[in-house]
């Protein structure tokens, strides 16, 4: 019972960061609770994702179709453009500590590394850069996929039609 409780406190603190995010890109008042709950919902799933054995990188991508598919209606109902809703309720999930670490490994392979241990901090480099790459690729295509699919017509469907009513 106490891990689920810890689960729901992450997804407050994850409703909370979009919540600053949202602020400080200026997103319209009447944005404001959708991008908390988008938030917390993406953050919980994420964490759930985890916790349950799916890896940080399909917990991610999870948590991030959950924010693209709960960012459409939301767009419908308080009329403003799905990406208000998506962006900040999304970075929070950005792994900037695996960032961090991956930089620190780039710092001390560019110095003096002993050659017993130069190995073993290549390896975590790549390792932690590998994860923040996927991680970013699925925040990317988790937000965008929903949104494009549900879209009625493409941007060339919309051109061609354009072009024979000239």
């Amino acid at each position: 019972m106490m891990e689920w409780i810890l689960l729901l406190e992450k997804s407050i603190w994850f409703g909370l960061a979009a919540l600053g995010f949202g602020v400080l890109f200026s997103v319209p008042t009447r944005t404001m609770a959708a991008i908390y709950l988008m938030g917390a919902a993406g953050g919980l799933t994420k964490v759930v994702s985890m916790h349950l054995g799916l890896g940080i990188v399909m917990g991610t991508l999870a948590g991030a179709a959950v924010i693209g598919l709960l960012s459409i209606p939301a767009a419908h109902k308080r009329h403003a453009p799905p990406p208000v809703f998506a962006i900040p309720a999304v970075i929070p999930m950005v792994p900037g500590i695996l960032a961090y670490r991956m930089m620190l490994g780039v710092i001390k392979l560019a110095g003096t590394v002993q050659p017993d241990t130069y190995t073993q901090v290549l390896s975590e480099t790549v390792n932690n850069g590998l994860k923040v790459l996927f991680i970013l690729m699925c925040l990317a295509g988790g937000v965008a996929i929903p949104m494009l699919i549900t879209r009625k017509d493409s941007a060339k469907h919309i051109r061609f039609h354009t072009l024979i009513k000239d």
